[in-house]
């Protein structure tokens, strides 16, 4: 269960690392079922028509010992601290990526963030449309991940509330049909290291990306997208509203009289 001060802290970084919420016999089996895939089955899944390239682990994505990871671990519960009780959908689907390292001599770029839902015509969904279809990221390393540059997933804190002022302030989250903004960003980014079975979540109005991967091993992580109840219902509006679906946040911050109860 996660404490007043993290759900202060959730509220004002915009995303949390928990250390150790998979118990290291799920990440095992979870990261058999990847290595596996990724050397007998190889890259597929991706409609190439619509996306930049194809992906590994397309058929583990509802895999029974993939979304355990998710549904029958604290992961559902620090969800539901954060979101309200029974205010969390069960997870169908999460999608394991492994970074790879660049080639040896290569030096990694610096980490580039963006929104989801934004359509550029190549992920998925066409330019000048957007949707926002989840409520927050929730990463669980099936690797340590113990440096910068080593495919870690990244974030730009306090991003979720830049943008909720950001939009208020010109239009509305109308704007994102232009793509997505580039202003300056309150924040460097934070290139989150973990621990095999430590979760990371994260707002889903954060800056994020995954830096590029020079260190030697291969990074592993599963994201899923969780959804509250309303997620459809509220669509975009909760750009606007960022704790509209965060019960627990707002009670936390009611409490310091940060928002009005």
């Amino acid at each position: 269960m996660l404490t007043q001060l993290q759900k202060k802290t959730f509220a004002d970084q915009g995303f949390l690392r928990i250390p150790g919420v998979v118990p290291q016999v799920m990440i095992e089996a979870a990261r058999r079922k990847v290595y596996h895939s990724i050397g007998n089955v190889g890259m597929g899944g991706e409609d190439l028509e619509k996306h930049r390239g194809g992906y590994f682990c397309a058929e583990l994505m509802a895999d029974q010992t993939i979304i355990d990871m998710y549904n029958k671990t604290p992961v559902m519960q620090i969800a539901e601290d954060l979101m309200g009780e029974g205010k969390v959908q069960p997870v169908k689907r999460a999608k394991t990526y492994p970074r790879f390292p660049l080639p040896l001599g290569e030096e990694a770029e610096e980490p580039r963030g963006h929104i989801d839902g934004i359509g550029n015509g190549t992920n998925g969904q066409a330019k000048g449309k957007y949707s926002r279809g989840f409520t927050a990221f929730a990463v669980i390393y099936l690797q340590d991940v113990e440096g910068p540059y080593s495919g870690n997933f990244t974030v730009w804190p306090r991003t979720h509330t830049f943008f909720e002022d950001y939009f208020k302030a010109n239009g509305g989250h109308e704007v994102l049909a232009e793509g997505m903004p580039r202003p300056e960003l309150p924040e460097p980014p934070i290139m989150v290291n973990g621990k095999a079975g430590d979760l990371v979540i994260a707002h889903h109005a954060m800056v994020h990306g995954a830096c590029q991967n020079a260190s030697a091993n291969v990074r592993l992580a599963t994201i899923t997208r969780l959804r509250h109840v309303h997620v459809e219902e509220n669509g975009p509006d909760a750009y606007v509203d960022i704790w509209r679906e965060w019960d627990g946040v707002r009670e936390a911050l009611v409490e310091t009289g940060e928002v009005p109860a």
